[in-house]
């Protein structure tokens, strides 16, 4: 989680919402790392887990990721969530929860959802308090209250 938090610090640079995601292998060798770039590249799908996953696919020279961790400072959207899926990704683990677009257990559960043909193993709140502070303060630092952006939420169903 610590990789993650680095890179969601450097979204701040490019004025990207802070969070961060970074791949491992089944060793638990980094092969992908991602933040927040859809303000740097004017791309709505540059989330941390997207650009993520997408490095460590071109890295393997493979599409699907089986045996892959995904760590992420924030809960997946749904978005992400497909891609995940998508990438056959083994673990999710994330630090804070996302109460607005969350597809990991608090809005939405697409990761687990036994209709689908993929089921991810999911571990949630790690280091929950340091990535919803990350967010919390750039929020603010935007004139925003920072109560009501993502990671500040609690969870529907807990599943850390």
């Amino acid at each position: 989680m610590l990789e993650a938090l680095a890179a969601a610090s450097g979204a701040l640079m490019s004025a990207d919402v802070p969070v961060g995601a970074v791949v491992l292998d089944a060793s638990g060798r980094v092969i992908g790392r991602g933040r927040n770039e859809r303000e740097l590249l004017h791309d709505p799908t540059a989330h941390a887990e997207v650009v993520a996953l997408r490095e460590a696919a071109a890295q393997q020279g493979d599409w699907q990721l089986p045996g892959s961790t995904l760590v992420v400072t924030l809960e997946p959207c749904v978005m992400c969530a497909g891609a995940i899926l998508a990438a056959r990704v083994k673990t999710v683990v994330f630090g804070a929860w996302d109460d607005k677009a969350g597809a990991a257990g608090s809005v939405y559960d697409v990761l687990r959802d036994r209709r689908l043909n993929h089921r991810v193993e999911v571990f949630a709140g790690v280091r929950a308090e340091e990535c919803g502070t990350l967010l919390s303060d750039f929020f603010r630092g935007r004139g925003g209250s920072g109560d009501s952006e993502p990671g500040d939420g609690k969870p529907l169903s807990a599943t850390s």
